[in-house]
């Protein structure tokens, strides 16, 4: 089927997902109604989010990566309302991304197309569909530096004589043509008579000859007819009548020469190719692991967290007995999990430093173009557990942290694929805090043996829970349609301000439920309801995990936060002489655990609370029914 005539109707895609901006659309554009409404539109990786920086001084996410930017960003210029709309392919509901876009361009004034000078074969399609709508329109070639180096060569004139629409060649990094688009908008955006194309397919003007109708529902006509039924006449011929639109122009306007020979193109078959791409992914993985995995979480944070604990802690405790008289109130400041002796010292000692490292890794292999190559090589492993390769980003962002994984679970296209990448993170993707405390306790038991048992119940336990739910779910797997952009220079201040922005707005996200949670907890453990669960659980971890009784604690540790609990049992193999065996089981259950109170709550407002109380009970009976297996079957091999 080719995609590019589908808008993605209920006949081709059963299984549609509401907008998630569909109830808050019309409230996008609440602001001072005299100003003009603009957006940004265009394909994925075209520099978009870049324009938009420049046109209004307001950071917008910028990345070498299909997908970046998964929501709206908005800003208010003197002289307009400008909104950054996710990278969509065509203004179909195939896609979330598309169908937002779709949504936005119903109440816009004006559209500012962004497309590639590198590849205006495809980006031009979403270009004749905007044409067809008749609303007033300018384009933005971007990347002309790139196009120029792969020895395309474009008549500006010519294609804008071709079009009948305003272009603005632009190399938006340098922000060179960008004063221009600026000038231009100011200049006319108040104009009643604002340029709309005059080149709409004929099939277009026929659908509306002698008919005024709205925006919206002119929209509404042609994606009718696209999806009308993929092989149906007038469909077929409107695709026709754009494709060959769109040949003619670039025809009479480009010429296409040989490239120049650069480094970075043998970079490029390096990295493509399935033997030394498989091995540089491998290495990759291996860097990121040691860095954030092994050298922050272990000696940055035992410093920051460490130091927070032997000196900040016991002074605000010491001060709190003194001036506060209420016990209550003392535990939920100062006591063993308040707010600012457990939620604050996390928060600062743990999550700053490992997002922050994590962010600026991932930042890295974005902006360089090799995280959608990372994508391509995973695609068919995670096929078979009904993911694409586009879940690699978020279970690889799990391992720094789950939270932050599932908070990017909203760059997959479905509701199924969602649903299965925050379900193996939150019951077999251990956070980077919690790999390092389990690194230390797996070589401290064995060798080679130990951690291929390890790794091989990992992912035998992702395996089975991605292949369960897979089957489960009536809704298809999507195919993995993303554009490999060039591999490219990262640009370092891009990496600072996105990595800050990142942490910023994780941090405004999550702290008032780090706060939220302190307080809940301080408030049981006042009131010895902690130590009642805590009885509650010795059953389970004497009688089937054949564990100590003390390990009661390190549950309840671990319903806090998954490093809590590791931590825990670190202290207690230390203090109990535990058995190999029991290590080894004890290291498997709190890996396979339920997710942390930050991660269940981050699910509760991705998924909803029934999904969520289901990821966490079923965590719970799989980590408890997988101990129970191994301390009798392992025997053998401790």
């Amino acid at each position: 089927m080719d995609v590019s005539k589908c808008a993605g109707c209920s006949k081709c895609c059963p299984v549609r997902q509401k907008s998630p901006n569909k109830k808050g659309n019309d409230k996008i554009f609440k602001g001072d109604e005299k100003l003009k409404k603009i957006i940004l539109v265009g394909n994925p990786n075209v520099g978009k989010s870049v324009i938009f920086g420049a046109l209004t001084g307001v950071y917008a996410e910028v990345s070498n990566y299909p997908g970046t930017t998964v929501s709206i960003t908005k800003a208010v210029t003197d002289y307009a309302e400008i909104i950054d709309t996710p990278g969509a392919y065509s203004l179909g509901n195939f896609s979330d991304d598309e169908r937002v876009t779709k949504e936005i361009i119903e109440q816009a004034d004006i559209v500012v197309n962004v497309v590639s000078a590198t590849s205006l074969e495809r980006d031009l399609f979403l270009t004749a569909q905007l044409i067809d709508l008749n609303i007033p329109l300018i384009i933005v070639v971007n990347q002309i530096d790139e196009a120029h180096s792969g020895g395309i060569d474009i008549d500006f004139k010519a294609l804008e004589d071709e079009l009948d629409t305003k272009i603005f060649p632009t190399i938006a990094v340098k922000k060179q043509g960008v004063a221009e688009i600026i000038e231009y908008l100011r200049s006319n955006i108040f104009k009643e008579d604002f340029k709309t194309s005059s080149k709409i397919t004929e099939t277009a003007t026929k659908m509306f000859e002698n008919r005024e109708v709205s925006k919206t529902e002119r929209i509404k006509e042609l994606l009718q007819l696209e999806c009308a039924h993929l092989n149906s006449k007038e469909c077929d011929t409107l695709h026709t009548e754009r494709i060959n639109f769109i040949n003619s122009a670039i025809k009479k306007s480009i010429v296409f020469n040989a490239p120049k020979k650069r480094l970075i193109n043998s970079i490029e078959h390096f990295l493509f190719n399935p033997v030394t791409g498989l091995i540089t992914t491998i290495l990759v993985l291996y860097v990121l692991f040691e860095i954030v995995g092994v050298y922050i979480s272990g000696s940055v944070v035992d410093y920051i967290y460490g130091g927070l604990e032997e000196h900040f802690c016991p002074a605000l405790k010491e001060f709190t007995s003194a001036h506060i008289k209420n016990g209550l109130i003392t535990e939920i400041i100062a006591g063993e999990f308040g707010v600012f002796t457990m939620a604050l010292s996390i928060i600062l000692g743990v999550l700053v430093p490992l997002l922050g490292a994590f962010y600026v890794f991932m930042s890295l292999l974005e902006d360089s173009g090799y995280l959608p190559r990372m994508s391509v090589f995973c695609d068919e492993m995670l096929k078979k557990i009904g993911l694409n390769g586009r879940a690699v980003i978020p279970l690889i962002l799990g391992l720094g942290c789950t939270t932050m994984g599932t908070i990017t679970t909203r760059i997959l296209p479905t509701s199924k694929e969602r649903m299965i990448a925050i379900a193996l993170l939150g019951i077999s993707v251990p956070c980077a805090a919690q790999q390092g405390i389990i690194v230390v306790l797996l070589a401290s038991i064995g060798g080679l043996k130990v951690w291929f048992a390890y790794l091989f119940i990992l992912f035998s336990t992702m395996a089975v829970v991605g292949t369960l739910l897979s089957k489960v779910s009536k809704e298809k797997t999507s195919d993995l349609f993303i554009s490999l952009p060039p591999i490219r220079m990262p640009n370092m201040m891009n990496i600072i301000k996105k990595s800050c922005s990142r942490l910023v707005s994780f941090l405004k996200e999550a702290t008032g439920f780090f706060v939220l949670s302190s307080v809940i907890i301080s408030i049981m453990n006042y009131y010895g309801w902690l130590k009642a669960i805590e009885r509650a659980l010795q059953p389970i971890v004497v009688n089937m995990l054949h564990l100590p009784s003390e390990f009661s604690n390190v549950f309840i540790m671990g319903l806090i936060r998954r490093d809590l609990a590791s931590a825990g049992l670190f202290e207690m193999a230390n203090v109990n002489n535990m058995t190999p065996l029991q290590i080894f089981v004890s290291a498997v259950v709190i890996t396979l655990f339920v997710p942390c109170i930050a991660m269940l709550i981050m699910v509760f407002k991705e998924r909803g609370i029934k999904e969520g109380v289901i990821l966490w009970l079923s965590a719970f009976c799989i980590a408890i029914g997988m101990g129970s297996v191994l301390t009798r079957v392992l025997e053998i091999i401790f």
